[in-house]
């Protein structure tokens, strides 16, 4: 794995808890963070691993049908996961109350973020994840 400024290349699966976890660091006071690339990219594996170092012990799962999944961290609290794949417009995503979940001071991990780009807060990271094999995180 290399780590360029604010880019990650991750060879292998097992790089990821590293690359999570330099993410985390990098950003210690952000809790939304928009995670975008194409179908296949492994956006639900990085969650994943991000969900497990915060401590998440259920399974973790792309909300796709349900749009978002709630996990519970064993210091009490949430962390909420997002998959706005299946939202045709943001008035979809104003039904569900995404502005509770978003400024709600808990972690949020959000697949597809370009569909409700607009609503997303001022202070979101936004992650990108591209590539065959070995994977390009740019943060």
């Amino acid at each position: 794995m290399s780590f360029t400024g604010f880019e990650v290349i991750c060879r292998t699966e097992a790089e990821l808890p590293e690359a999570a976890s330099r993410l985390l660091r990098a950003f210690p006071a952000s809790r939304v963070f928009a995670v975008a690339g194409p179908m296949g990219a492994g956006k639900t594996t990085f969650i994943k691993v991000l969900c497990r170092l915060l401590g998440v012990t259920d399974p973790v799962q792309s909300p796709t049908f349900s749009i978002v999944n709630e996990y519970k961290v064993p210091e009490g609290g949430s962390i909420y996961h997002f998959d706005f794949y299946r939202i045709r417009s943001v008035t979809e995503a104003f039904d569900i109350g995404y502005e509770d979940y978003l400024y709600s001071g808990s972690y949020c991990f959000i697949e597809w973020p370009e569909v409700i780009e607009e609503l997303l807060p001022s202070d979101a990271i936004h992650v990108s994840i591209e590539g065959e094999g070995e994977r390009i995180l740019r943060f």
